[in-house]
């Protein structure tokens, strides 16, 4: 019966994540998948927009006065 264990390795070393298989000698098929302990890249606005953002409005108070709000209708 087969069964899959995920594990990290490190420098040549396996640190398991989850439960330790409980045999002392198997053979194996090691599949590389990408690493997910790093970060997610974050994007980032092209140079020629950076810091060129205005905000209007507030998420609580309105952009216009309230007085204006007819004329939106």
């Amino acid at each position: 019966m087969l069964k899959s264990y995920e594990a990290i390795i490190e420098n040549g070393q396996v640190k398991w994540l989850n439960d330790e298989p409980k045999i002392s000698k198997a053979r194996v098929i090691v599949t590389i998948i990408s690493d997910t302990t790093q970060q997610e890249l974050r994007r980032t606005p092209p140079d020629a927009i950076a810091g060129k953002g205005k905000t209007l409005g507030d998420l609580v108070s309105p952009m216009i006065e309230e007085q204006d709000w007819e004329c939106l209708k």
